[in-house]
């Protein structure tokens, strides 16, 4: 079965770093669009990226660009967020999805993993 499995999230300063992790397995890694989404305290998900299946093109929500970088590794069937610059505004739990149409954008999720929780604090 489809799994997706975060980590890499945690406590981290103002300005600092983290690299988020998604673990993918029980479909073919290689062959979907990939995206990060995130959910903020009392706030409904937020697309932050996404990812074509060959790691070529990316994309990112605006107020992230220039800080996080989405990337992926299909040999080893994992997606990377690498996020830079951290505001208190990215405080959320971070969840990696898959699309649910093979090779192409749709957009639509259809498995998700359990989250991590990224605090950004002083």
């Amino acid at each position: 079965q489809v799994q997706l499995v975060e980590s890499g999230g945690g406590l981290v300063q103002p300005g600092g770093p983290l690299r988020l992790s998604c673990a993918a397995s029980g479909f073919t890694f290689s062959t979907y669009w990939m995206y990060w989404v995130r959910q903020a305290p009392g706030k409904g998900l937020e697309w932050v990226s996404s990812i074509t299946p060959d790691g070529g093109g990316t994309y990112y929500l605006d107020s992230v660009k220039g800080r996080f970088t989405i990337s992926r590794d299909n040999a080893k069937n994992t997606l990377y967020l690498q996020m830079n610059s951290l505001k208190s505004e990215d405080t959320a739990v971070y969840y990696c999805a898959k699309d649910q149409v093979v090779a192409v954008q749709s957009d639509e999720y259809d498995y998700w993993g359990q989250g991590t929780q990224v605090t950004v604090s002083s």
